[in-house]
């Protein structure tokens, strides 16, 4: 079915960026938003999937000021802990 949006000139831009960053043609990554992909509905079935699509998406290294990604995901844990409960 197509569809024709009119998106405002700023965001446009933004999506062009993303997809450009990402190496992707701007129609692919609107689709993938938009929920055409297994990903973007929740359908990921392992975690050789799930490690691909954070790939995919540039999240894997895209935080280059944490060395070690146990010990940091320890200490988020721990503060959690620590946190008063409602």
């Amino acid at each position: 079915m197509p569809l024709t949006l009119d998106l405002p000139n700023e965001l446009e831009t933004r999506l062009s960026a993303e997809a450009m960053r990402l190496g992707m043609p701007l129609q692919q990554y609107a689709l993938r938003l938009l929920g055409d992909t297994p990903e973007a509905s929740g359908q990921l079935s392992n975690g050789a999937e799930l490690v691909a699509f954070w790939k995919r998406e540039g999240v894997i290294g895209s935080r280059s000021d944490i060395d070690d990604g146990q010990a940091h995901a320890r200490r988020i844990r721990q503060q959690a802990e620590r946190r008063p409960r409602d």
